[in-house]
């Protein structure tokens, strides 16, 4: 009994699989098309890999516009666009805006934080994310004040001004940094809270990830936030930030890997938060401002079946593991499962 109650579990579970493929997989409709979209600039650069394979192999060409989160949302909600991408998942007003949106995650990245001080490497820097606030309300000011020092003994830190760097537009990335520093400062939490776009306490604001990145390399003395894969292709210096088991990390598969472990379900509207994990020693490796990004479709469309067909697609492992050298880890198998039902509610 026990053999066949496993063996119905499975065909259930693969019978589930083929109908969830056979619906969201479909052929393109038309080829030589064009889906439309535009948001996020942290999934941007798995555009330069996604884009071109997918036009090779099905004829349909992607036209994607980084232009941030919010930008996104509203270019959706809008209609101006096939979909929307964001790294912050909808708020219910949003949701309600969108009037007949999902939110489907479709990749798993990270936030880094990145620094330019004088005499100071890459990597070499360590912080705590209740310093790092500190850094970011203002209370913090100079290089080497002392909560700094404490962290980075042997180090050589300069008597200099700190300068905030951070995104001006509205952004999944500020919606990541703020929800981490929310968790880790309950000042932070009463005074900023958390969003695409809040009221800094001061700094400099920058223009999507380009923008941040051009400021911090050229301001001595900066420090600021960007989507990991910005951060390795405009060689800047990050931080290594202590999670909450105590051990300091870097942003990389593993330590995103070990974050997404916190998700053990997934909620209807698919909204997950995975920074800042337990003290635990099940995630001593994760980097605590790790992140999901979502794609936003109207679940009636014209191009349904495109849309479903593109989806499925950059969901598969072959897709997955071909953006992985742009910091960009696999989608946990108990995430992928809501997602592919999700593609399910899309239809023409």
């Amino acid at each position: 009994m026990r053999k066949l109650r496993t063996f119905v579990v499975i065909a259930a579970a693969a019978a589930l699989a083929a109908g969830i493929a056979a619906s969201a997989g479909a052929a393109p409709t038309r080829a030589d098309s064009t889906l439309n979209g535009a948001g996020s600039t942290l999934i941007q650069p798995a555009f330069s890999v996604w884009g071109p394979a997918y036009a090779s192999a099905t004829g349909v060409e992607i036209n994607y516009s980084g232009i941030g989160s919010g930008g996104g949302i509203s270019a959706i909600t809008n209609r101006t666009v096939d979909f929307g991408a964001s790294d912050a998942p909808l708020s219910p007003d949003q949701a309600s805006a969108c009037n007949g949106c999902v939110q489907i995650p479709w990749a798993l990245s990270a936030t880094s934080v990145v620094y330019n001080v004088p005499g100071v490497g890459d990597t070499k820097l360590k912080l705590s994310g209740p310093v790092l606030a500190n850094i970011f309300l203002g209370k913090v000011t100079s290089w080497n004040d002392a909560s700094i020092k404490a962290l980075n003994p042997g180090l050589s830190l300069p008597d200099q001004k700190i300068t905030t760097v951070h995104r001006s537009d509205g952004s999944g990335d500020t919606y990541a940094f703020t929800d981490y520093l929310s968790k880790v400062s309950s000042t932070w939490r009463n005074q900023v809270g958390v969003n695409t776009a809040v009221n800094w306490p001061g700094g400099v604001g920058g223009n999507k990830n380009a923008g941040v990145s051009a400021v911090i390399g050229s301001t001595p003395g900066s420090i600021g936030y960007v989507s990991d894969a910005y951060a390795l292709q405009n060689h800047l210096a990050k931080a290594r930030l202590r999670n909450a088991f105590g051990k300091y990390t870097l942003p990389g598969i593993t330590g995103i890997e070990a974050a997404a472990q916190t998700v053990k379900s997934v909620p209807a509207d698919n909204k997950m938060s995975i920074v800042d994990p337990p003290a635990t020693k099940k995630f001593a490796a994760a980097w605590p401002i790790s992140t999901f990004t979502y794609i936003i479709v109207p679940t009636t469309s014209k191009n349904a079946t495109d849309l479903r067909h593109f989806i499925f697609w950059a969901l598969s492992p072959k897709q997955q593991a071909s953006i992985k050298k742009l910091i960009f880890a696999p989608i946990p198998k108990v995430v992928l499962v809501a997602a592919e039902k999700t593609l399910t509610k899309i239809h023409s």
